[in-house]
């Protein structure tokens, strides 16, 4: 069934492009490259607790998100989907992030913030995969615009580090639930120039715009001022105080075919 659904997105675009199972291991060695579909594509960021508000995403015109509590006017919000906790220090590692976007659920509504190309040499294994992810730090919104500017100013620094870059070096633990891939992204997180080796679970289906993948990080608030040297002071007392506990980072991304070479 994946093999079949994939064969028809290739022969609309007019290019080879392999996923698992749709090659057989005495086909040419190839290098099949993949890229980001920016409008269909986003990525967000959640701290734990959230109380009601911690959560930004680059795409906010999906129609599943919405900001939290403490918001500038003009968004509509149904208070029915929003969480429970309220402002509670609750912490909440399952729900994240708060409002995914479902299966089947994509579309073009994205402003282009995230960009990047994947590559791979076998695409039965996943053997060989290089990739680069960036993210635009400047687009992430929370709804609430002063604490978004606050934020690129102070925080993230955009303007002297524009980008969120995720460095993919290869691909392990591959394994297959139905037609979903599952596997671990290992490289590094690159935030405000620091980077750090990172080991990233990842989900991978077909929809009718593309393949589709899923993952998030986490670790620890902390590392915030430690390792990625952002200002105790900016970061003001979520940080100092303890209260924030941890730092979730996701994308949710759809990879198109960008190009393909083979030689026999």
């Amino acid at each position: 069934m994946l093999v079949s659904r994939f064969q028809k997105l290739l022969t609309s675009v007019g290019a080879v492009v392999l996923v698992a199972g749709a090659i057989a291991p005495s086909a040419a060695v190839a290098q099949y490259r993949f890229k980001i579909s920016e409008r269909s594509s986003l990525a967000w960021w959640q701290i734990s607790p959230h109380m009601n508000h911690l959560w930004a995403t680059t795409c906010p015109g999906d129609p599943s998100w919405q900001p939290g509590d403490e918001r500038s006017s003009g968004w509509t919000v149904d208070e029915s989907k929003a969480p429970k906790t309220g402002h509670s220090n609750q912490i909440d590692t399952i729900h994240v992030p708060v409002y995914p976007r479902p299966a089947g659920g994509v579309s073009e509504n994205c402003s282009p913030a995230v960009r990047g190309e994947i590559s791979a040499s076998d695409t039965v294994n996943w053997k060989g995969v290089k990739g680069l992810i960036l993210v635009r730090g400047d687009q992430l919104i929370t709804g609430l615009d002063m604490r978004d500017n606050y934020a690129r100013k102070a925080i993230l620094q955009t303007a002297a580090y524009p980008d969120i870059k995720f460095q993919i070096d290869s691909l392990v633990n591959v394994r297959h639930s139905g037609d979903t891939l599952l596997v671990d992204a290992v490289g590094s997180l690159e935030l405000r120039g620091v980077r750090s080796p990172k080991v990233v679970p990842l989900k991978a289906w077909h929809e009718p715009l593309g393949l589709r993948v899923v993952g998030k990080m986490m670790f620890p608030s902390t590392d915030l001022p430690e390792v990625y040297h952002m200002s105790r002071m900016s970061l003001g007392l979520g940080v100092g105080t303890g209260l924030w506990r941890f730092v979730h980072i996701g994308i949710d991304a759809i990879l198109v075919p960008a190009a393909a070479t083979s030689s026999e």
